[in-house]
């Protein structure tokens, strides 16, 4: 039994604020699109559908109760298909992905949606108060001192590993470097689905780029921003910030949905479909929650250990651009080839909507792989409590 990838789309990134091209639409209105247009693809009935599997960060207001149901009931699907949300932070929809191929590894399902949705726009980062204690009086115990935002995670990793300010900023320079040389050739044409918005003005028109990648972005201009996390207390607790985490070397508010087809295969042959690519391997991990983006290194030797293929064996590793020490930490424990760390960019660029990420990474990976013809693709996220899926795909 194997569990492929018959497609994946994504729409463009959004602008998390009002005014950007997506903040119109309703969260599930998104999802609904996403959904439709990825059936509209593929030519799948839905009745054939098993389960729908999405993630989502912010489950609250017009995120809450379940919002992958209210998609799937509006994208027209039958009333029979079920869904669910899940939350593993930002790696939401990555570990949707990975419960709907293991759904299909078990003979579970025979078909599948993994999909996700984060509207950073209309539900903003916060909008469910957590208090100061959000993990009860055993967890305050454990950890005394207090737990801190990922931002402030990211200049420890940045401090402990010696990353200095100007390799933040060439690095994030990169990000929508690659992004914009990617979106120009046309490297994204085949993962988006255009989306249809209503202005201002009540006119309506088509957004089919990503609205957070800048072109004229440099190292140089990036310089001049200020950090986005100082603050005198932690600055006492931890002497050894220099604050080096600004707006331009971290992943912007973001608007988006994404949706992955995965069946066995099959079940692929009899629909008479033709898969991208097929799961290979699956890993996941804790770490430490105060260094909470660093789970991506042991995820990843978790997966090499189990799936033995080596780094050198992969075409494209995408390691979510959450705030640059993270991918940047992972080459380097690594020594991976910087070529293949995000070739088309990452979600410095082309944006970070939190329950979507997993699979709109999954999309770029999966189609990047098939334009280039390599073999394997590796994506890995950091998530918010210390945590880190991987996951290793193989082309077909």
């Amino acid at each position: 039994m194997d569990a492929v990838i018959v497609d994946a789309i994504r729409t463009p990134s959004g602008k998390g604020k009002p005014g950007g091209q997506l903040s119109g639409i309703h969260p599930a209105e998104l999802l609904t699109r996403t959904l439709r247009g990825l059936v509209e693809r593929t030519g799948i009935d839905p009745g054939e559908i098993d389960d729908v599997i999405g993630g989502c960060v912010g489950q609250a207001g017009e995120q809450a109760l379940n919002i992958t149901r209210n998609a799937v009931l509006g994208a027209g699907f039958p009333e029979s298909v079920p869904a669910a949300t899940i939350d593993r932070q930002c790696g939401s929809s990555q570990q949707a992905a990975h419960f709907a191929a293991q759904g299909v590894l078990s003979g579970t399902y025979d078909v599948v949606i993994a999909c996700g949705v984060e509207s950073m726009s209309r539900v903003p980062m916060g909008t469910t108060p957590m208090g100061t204690n959000p993990g009860g009086p055993s967890v305050a115990a454990r950890y005394p001192e207090g737990l801190v935002n990922q931002g402030v995670s990211a200049e420890l990793i940045a401090a402990r590993w010696k990353f200095g300010r100007d390799e933040l900023d060439e690095f994030s320079a990169r990000s929508h470097a690659r992004a914009a040389l990617a979106a120009s050739g046309g490297a994204f044409d085949d993962e988006i689905l255009p989306i249809t918005v209503t202005g201002e003005d009540g006119a309506e028109r088509s957004a089919g780029a990503d609205e957070t990648v800048r072109v004229s972005t440099t190292a140089e201009g990036l310089a001049g921003l200020k950090p986005s996390f100082a603050n005198d207390a932690l600055s006492q607790r931890f002497p050894e910030i220099d604050w080096r985490i600004t707006p331009g070397n971290s992943s912007p508010l973001t608007d988006g949905a994404s949706a992955v087809l995965i069946m066995s295969g099959a079940k692929a042959k009899a629909l008479g479909l033709r898969p991208k690519a097929r799961f290979h391997s699956f890993a996941v991990t804790g770490s430490d929650p105060l260094l909470m983006l660093t789970g991506v290194v042991p995820a990843t030797r978790k997966l090499i250990e189990r799936s033995g293929v080596s780094i050198d064996d992969i075409d494209a590793y995408e390691v979510n651009e959450a705030f640059a020490p993270v991918p940047l930490l992972w080459q380097r424990e690594f020594d991976a080839d910087p070529a293949r760390l995000n070739p088309r960019g990452g979600a410095i660029a082309l944006g970070h909507p939190l329950g979507a990420s997993g699979t709109r990474i999954l999309t770029t990976l999966v189609n990047h792989l098939q334009a280039t013809g390599g073999r394997y693709g590796l994506q890995t996220m950091c998530e918010g409590g210390g945590m880190a899926n991987a996951t290793l795909v193989e082309r077909l």
